[in-house]
């Protein structure tokens, strides 16, 4: 038996198998009733037997044509769901990959560097960058609104995620360059306890703990000098003598623009910069830009 059989040809078959009625069958199909018979007698002259007996009465199946119509569903149910997988991958492809964040990553060029890797295996991706306040700790994946995000560990309900860290960095302190321990080269972090300290929204859950640093406190409650959700409130809240906050060092840059100073703190466990994504998101892009993201880290 020939092999080279092609999908059309077994749709034809199938189609005309289940109506018994080449003119209905032919409707169905969108071609003409002499060209889906011309059809058929092909497929029939390929393996060598009769599959469809025809007569006054009408359309029947031989014992051929009813041992092959099984299988030749199978064949045209599988090839349909191929389709729809080559058609998945291709959108998968061509689709947008959101990146949210809160802060830039700057870090030497870090995100360049993650785009160059990404885009080489999946140039017709578009990858779109979400700017999100302070006050989603997740830059935008617990909502949706983000498929990969650039974060600061803790996060809460850390189960429902999946991360690589890309930076640790110390903690400094941020304060006014007229603060009286702006003069010191460091600082302990028992020295600022004491100190009115700008906050994140409560929104950030274990994230403004963090940020707060309550694991070193002793269990003393810290004094809230403010809320701030963005660098430009830190800023002005800082200028303004609300208080002082920690700050990673790779941030610093962002909020040091004259009046304001950093200073390293001794006592504190480093901050963690990490790439995240829902763990139960296995989509092709999530999964090419957090490997994008591993290649870059291993590079560094």
């Amino acid at each position: 038996m020939t092999t080279d059989v092609h999908v059309r040809d077994l749709r034809y078959f199938v189609t005309v198998a289940e109506e018994l009625h080449f003119t209905r069958a032919a409707e169905l199909l969108y071609v003409s009733q002499p060209a889906l018979s011309k059809q058929i007698r092909a497929l029939e002259r390929q393996l060598g037997v009769e599959l469809l007996r025809r007569d006054r009465h009408g359309v029947a199946l031989t014992a051929a044509g009813a041992a092959l119509l099984p299988y030749a569903r199978r064949v045209l149910a599988d090839w349909a769901e191929g389709a729809v997988a080559v058609a998945e991958a291709r959108a998968a492809q061509r689709s947008t990959l959101v990146v949210g964040m809160s802060t830039s990553p700057g870090r030497g060029g870090l995100l360049p560097a993650i785009r160059s890797r990404f885009t080489a295996t999946h140039p017709e991706a578009v990858v779109r960058l979400r700017q999100v306040s302070w006050d989603d700790p997740t830059a935008g994946l617990a909502a949706g609104d983000a498929d990969v995000a650039f974060v600061w560990l803790p996060l809460p309900d850390e189960t429902r995620y999946t991360w690589t860290v890309v930076a640790e960095e110390p903690r400094l302190v941020a304060l006014p360059r007229a603060h009286p321990l702006a003069a010191r080269a460091g600082i302990d972090f028992a020295d600022l306890a004491d100190e009115p300290f700008l906050a994140l929204p409560h929104s950030a859950g274990p994230l403004r703990d963090h940020w707060l640093a309550l694991p070193d406190r002793a269990g003393r409650p810290p004094r809230i000098g403010a809320e701030v959700a963005g660098t430009e409130e830190t800023y002005e809240a800082l200028v303004a003598g609300l208080g002082i906050c920690l700050v990673a060092a790779g941030n610093a840059p962002l909020i040091t623009l004259g009046d304001v100073v950093t200073r390293p703190v001794r006592g504190l466990s480093p901050s963690r910069y990490a790439l995240a994504w829902r763990t139960d998101d296995d989509r092709p892009l999530v999964r090419a830009y957090a490997e994008a993201c591993r290649q870059v880290k291993g590079d560094a």
